[in-house]
């Protein structure tokens, strides 16, 4: 299992192109919401399932067309 499970805010910054400061606020955001739903967060990153279901419906991983 050598596949990372989990974006850092670097990663995210550069996947949606905004800067590091709006992606770290993103990461604390989406945090938060996964305290408030009974899910752990580790700081500074994100689970890549739940961000790719919040910024492009779960896509990750599958050809989509316009």
């Amino acid at each position: 299992m050598n596949e990372k499970l989990y974006y850092t805010a670097a990663e995210i910054a550069q996947r949606i192109g905004v800067g590091r400061t709006t992606a770290y606020g993103i990461v604390k955001q989406m945090n938060e919401e996964l305290k408030s739903r009974g899910f752990l967060a580790v700081r500074g990153k994100v689970p890549k399932e739940f961000f790719d279901a919040k910024y492009f419906g779960g896509t990750r991983g599958k050809e989509v067309s316009a």
